[in-house]
């Protein structure tokens, strides 16, 4: 039996006029849109379609973006009557997901994210953290050069398994600079810094988990109607108690996305639809398993054919 996961991207994935096109034409995606200016108390929905890009890549501003706009996606592909089995999403692709489950109402997940946002800003002064993207070496081959690096120079970890051959690694500055240094001789081809503004998903982040935990402390959750794949554990997760938990521990802890994708493959799916801007999980899912069927959902020429085709 064909099962379908629906998949939302995180943080890289924004572009200033992403679902101008859903929020002109369909009526439920408006909405979401309006939403989150109300939720919010300003016009994000004017930053998304028009910029500047400098303002929409801030971190606090990112977010919110990203998840208005798969959900707006997703709300115009409801049309088309398909349901999925999972749901997951890529770091604060999560949220999107969370919000599709029905575990987060989607006023509580735009005002989380923003918030996130913020505490993830704040967490590490400006210049002190840094990430980069390592091409090309084996995840326990990097684990153990993190382990070294980190010894020697300054902390660093993995951040975020992506693919076969791309993993993002996170930590201070130095960590990461001691990766670029050391990367190649390790066995990497490539290492490429990222233009990010903090050490997203590293130890670095436990003080914006803390204030996440409290700020998810008081937000009401039910469990999930559709199972959710954790980015943490790579597994599905449906109770509401262990959602909360696992969203506290992601903001410092590797997102798991090969691991996510092939146990998604596992249980069956065979289709995956990628809602939201860009089409970057299409990428890492095919270098995962060329054979499973992929369709982004980030404009409505998509949703006029038949997706499943």
């Amino acid at each position: 039996m064909s099962k379908i996961a629906f998949v939302f991207p995180g943080q890289g994935a924004q572009a200033v006029g992403m679902g101008k096109d859903a929020y002109d034409s369909v009526e439920a995606a408006r909405s979401v849109y309006d939403r989150a200016d109300e939720v919010l108390g300003f016009p994000l929905t004017e930053l998304i379609f028009e910029g500047p890009d400098t303002e929409l890549k801030k971190t606090v501003n990112t977010q919110p973006a990203l998840l208005t706009t798969s959900v707006a996606y997703y709300e115009a592909l409801k049309s088309k009557g398909i349901t999925p089995d999972f749901v997951a999403g890529h770091s604060l692709g999560e949220y999107s997901a969370l919000v599709v489950a029905g575990v987060l109402s989607f006023d509580d997940a735009v005002a989380i994210v923003r918030a996130r946002g913020q505490y993830m800003e704040e967490a590490v002064p400006n210049g002190q953290g840094a990430m980069a993207a390592v091409l090309g070496l084996e995840r326990d081959a990097l684990a153990a050069l993190c382990v070294s690096v980190s010894a020697d120079t300054g902390v660093v970890e993995l951040a975020n398994v992506n693919c076969p051959g791309q993993i993002v690694v996170s930590g201070s500055k130095e960590g990461v600079d001691g990766i670029v240094a050391r990367g190649k001789e390790a066995g990497a081809k490539r290492v490429l810094p990222l233009e990010v503004s903090g050490p997203f998903h590293s130890s670095l982040m436990k003080p914006a988990a803390a204030k996440l935990g409290d700020t998810l402390a008081s937000v009401a959750m039910k469990d999930a109607t559709v199972p959710v794949i954790a980015n943490v554990t790579a597994q599905s997760v449906i109770q509401a108690e262990e959602i909360r938990k696992l969203l506290v521990e992601q903001v410092y802890s590797p997102v798991l996305w090969e691991d996510s994708v092939r146990y998604l493959i596992d249980q069956g799916v065979d289709t995956f639809i990628e809602i939201g801007s860009g089409s970057v999980l299409a990428g890492l899912i095919k270098k995962i398993d060329k054979s499973v069927r992929i369709v982004s959902v980030n404009n409505l020429e998509v949703l006029e054919g038949d997706l499943l085709a």
